[in-house]
């Protein structure tokens, strides 16, 4: 005999970028609608649109949504990321002062208005918890009716080969329960969800031809290599990628040599050491230091195989809404509370 049938649930996505959310839905399996999409991102839009070929994605403003907007869709299931840039050190911490969050200030109003709406994922930088944002948040869900479970988690606690700690807020309406829960912030996955850790070499394109224009430039060997985390194929962690990587060199990402580990390590020592600049030049670029293409990248935020750009969206900016964009594994794991 069949189990029960789990039920399809109805979900509104808000500042639904590449649709990460939406992918993290489908790994984890649950059956589900999207009632609606919203971002103000027109490229990112645009992405989402050619993956998913539909017209759930709309160029809208959050602002405009109301309760009763929200009630009308018959959405249970919300869905965001809102951005971050409020709450980082580029963002100077201003916090709920900074006009960025305004969408997400709506939301928080909008709580105690949504009575269809049983469970509500939010997704930001590490560091939110500690926010002005975050204390309002939780107030707001608490009047609403709300109770919730907070996350600080990284992919790389999960087997994939990439750090992005992330802070995460799962709600659900008081009187259902958790089946992951603790009194502090949860900070390590559950065994069961970890994984072998793999390697970068597993997660790398092969044809060197295709991936010439990703090389870094002589200037870039000299002046920013000894500054860069550097991959080989046996690494089993990379940095956060973020929305600059490839415009600035430090603290955006890490870059990738092709060389077993001892090879890399070798032929850089020779480079430190070279009688002079000609002979430094020429041994770094030995080592076929490049950039991780937007394929890589996505990969290592466990997106599906199948998720591709248009090809009217250029590297710069393929680089920028995957930078915005979230861990599919860690949140389809999280989802698993659906």
């Amino acid at each position: 005999m069949e189990g029960p049938k789990e039920n399809t649930r109805t979900v509104l996505e808000l500042f639904s970028g590449i649709g990460g959310m939406r992918m993290a839905l489908e790994y984890a399996g649950k059956p589900f609608t999207i009632a609606s999409a919203i971002d103000v991102n027109p490229i990112a839009n645009s992405v989402y649109s050619h993956n998913f070929g539909d017209k759930t994605v709309r160029n809208g403003n959050i602002l405009s949504l109301s309760g009763e907007k929200i009630t009308k869709l018959k959405v249970d299931t919300i869905l965001m990321s809102p951005p971050c840039q409020p709450f980082t050190r580029n963002g100077k911490f201003n916090d709920i002062n900074d006009r960025r969050t305004d969408p997400f200030r709506h939301i928080c109003d909008l709580l105690d208005k949504i009575p269809l709406v049983n469970f509500i994922l939010m997704e930001n930088v590490k560091g939110f918890e500690k926010s002005q944002a975050c204390e309002m948040y939780k107030t707001r869900l608490e009047q609403a009716g709300f109770h919730w479970q907070e996350y600080i988690l990284s992919p790389h606690q999960f087997g994939v080969p990439n750090t992005r700690h992330r802070y995460y807020c799962i709600a659900k309406r008081k009187g259902m329960d958790f089946k992951w829960k603790s009194e502090e912030i949860i900070v390590q996955p559950e065994d069961r969800h970890k994984t072998k850790q793999a390697s970068i070499g597993t997660m790398v394109e092969k044809d060197q031809e295709q991936l010439e224009p990703y090389a870094l430039k002589s200037a870039a060997l000299l002046k920013h290599l000894p500054l860069m985390d550097v991959c080989t194929p046996e690494s089993t962690n990379s940095m956060c990628f973020t929305k600059a990587y490839t415009h600035y060199a430090e603290g955006t990402g890490s870059v990738y040599c092709p060389l077993a580990k001892q090879d890399f390590d070798n032929i850089y020592s020779l480079a430190m050491n070279a009688a002079d600049e000609d002979r430094k030049i020429a041994l770094l670029q030995e080592l076929g230091v490049r950039y991780f293409t937007p394929k890589e990248v996505a990969r290592l935020m466990s997106f599906p195989e199948q998720f591709s750009f248009p090809g009217t969206v250029t590297n710069k900016q393929r680089y920028r809404v995957l930078g915005n964009s979230i861990n599919v594994l860690v949140v389809g794991t999280l989802l698993q509370e659906l």
